[in-house]
């Protein structure tokens, strides 16, 4: 079957480690694993650290790539993949995502336990299903699980452009809330503004303190978060872009309670709440652009750019 897979490491030139091509059939490491035929898979930042080596070594090579996908499942079911297999690795329990230890989704096929479908909404489209899994997964849990945020509240997402901060502007305002968003890139603020928030240049100071921070850029950006936060509010962090070691003002933390929360990824049943949410709100994942299988090696260019706005898909009909 085709696929795009991980056939070397390459710290310094992840595209070069990328190959496209003929891959063997999925195979069951347990009797309740199924195969789905993909339909849309998507790309993520995972993919282009996995051509780099990190969390990916050289004897697990070839490894086809991705971690989301949507598809249609042995029984003709339209489902959504749920990217995290909790499994017995290397004599141990452990839970990895798609493309760590299993192969992932960047093929015509891929394997996974049937505990991991997840219905697919009639209303949603393979390629937004496909985005869900991994980002806005991430951010919706950031949101609400961790964030608790309240009715009518507020919300300030850091360095949004990225695919996590991204989806919590989107799925904050459809929650209801008001909507702060950093940026360094005025071409980027002005598409932030343009799905409803109020962007502002990193650092700026806003009109009121927000419930909850949505942190994925770390160092360069925490002071700002710790001082954005209202009294008992949540910096939630799934993310340190930009450093992982800032300068902590304890004094701020204790004396305003605010909570400093981690989070990754998110659960099987978080991801139908999300797909539920899509579905009934009419919210749809932020594209910023298709491709066939075939055309893998420019999606990946495309993600290394930088200049991608949303997800970078890859619809399999093409």
């Amino acid at each position: 079957m085709l696929a795009a897979y991980a056939a070397a490491i390459e710290p310094d030139d992840p595209l070069a480690a990328l190959a496209l091509g003929e891959q063997p059939e999925p195979a069951h490491p347990a009797e309740d694993w199924v195969t789905v035929d993909v339909r849309a898979s998507t790309l993520n930042h995972h993919d282009l650290w996995s051509l780099r080596g990190v969390g990916l070594a050289a004897a697990q090579l070839p490894m086809i790539l991705g971690a989301d996908a949507a598809g249609v499942d042995p029984d003709g079911n339209e489902v959504v993949l749920y990217a995290v297999v909790d499994r017995v690795v290397a004599g141990s329990p452990s839970w990895s995502i798609l493309s760590e230890y299993f192969p992932g989704t960047l093929a015509e096929r891929v394997a996974v336990p049937r505990e991991n479908l997840v219905p697919k909404p009639a209303g949603l489209s393979f390629v937004d299903a496909a985005c869900l899994p991994t980002a806005w997964l991430t951010a919706y849990r950031m949101l609400t699980t961790k964030g608790r945020l309240p009715a009518g509240g507020s919300v300030l997402v850091q360095g949004a452009g990225g695919g996590v901060a991204t989806a919590a502007v989107v799925l904050a305002k459809a929650l209801g809330a008001r909507v702060y968003a950093t940026s360094r890139d005025p071409a980027r603020r002005e598409r932030i503004a343009a799905l409803g928030a109020t962007a502002v240049e990193p650092g700026a100071r806003l009109p009121e303190r927000v419930d909850v921070v949505v942190e994925t850029v770390g160092a360069a950006t925490f002071d700002h978060s710790l001082k954005c936060a209202d009294r008992g509010g949540r910096i939630v962090v799934s993310g340190a872009t930009a450093g992982y070691a800032p300068v902590v003002n304890l004094r701020r933390v204790f004396a305003l309670q605010l909570e400093i929360l981690g989070t990754s990824m998110g659960t099987r049943d978080e991801l139908a709440a999300l797909l539920a949410l899509c579905a009934g709100t009419g919210v749809r994942p932020v594209v910023d652009s298709v491709h066939g299988l075939r055309d893998a090696p420019a999606a990946f260019a495309r993600l290394a750019s930088g200049a991608a706005f949303g997800k970078v898909v890859l619809d399999h009909s093409r």
